[in-house]
C-alpha cells in the first residue's frame, strides 16, 4: 500500500511537471499565478509545522512541542537568527520535558 502512495505522488508531480511546461506563457506571468504561487511555500511549511506541533498519530496533543513553538515565535518578533530561533524552540521543549511539566 505505502509503495503505491509513493508511486501516485511521483505520478501527480511528474504529470503537474509537464502541465508546468505545456501551459502557455500568458498564464504563467499572470499577476494572480505569480502570487500565489510565490505564497504557496510558505503555506505549506505553515502546514507542516501546524501538523508537526499539534497532532500525534490521529489525535490533537498539546505539549512541549506547542511551547517550543510560542518561544519560536517570541524569538523570531525579537528578529533573532534562524539558528538561535531554531536553538530557544528545541531548548523550550526539551527543558519542559526535562522537568516533566509537558509530555
Amino acid at each position: 500500500m505505502m509503495w503505491a502512495a509513493v508511486l501516485a505522488g511521483s505520478l501527480g508531480c511528474y504529470v503537474a511537471k509537464v502541465v508546468g511546461f505545456l501551459l502557455p506563457a500568458s498564464v504563467l506571468e499572470n499577476a494572480t499565478v505569480r502570487r500565489v504561487s510565490g505564497l504557496m511555500p510558505v503555506a505549506l511549511m505553515a502546514a507542516l509545522v501546524v501538523v508537526q506541533t499539534f497532532a500525534q498519530g490521529q489525535s490533537l496533543v498539546l505539549d512541549a512541542r506547542a511551547a517550543g513553538l510560542v518561544a519560536a515565535i517570541i524569538a523570531l518578533m525579537l528578529r533573532a537568527p534562524f539558528l538561535v530561533v531554531v536553538l530557544v524552540a528545541a531548548i523550550t521543549a526539551a527543558g519542559l520535558r526535562a522537568l516533566g511539566l509537558a509530555a
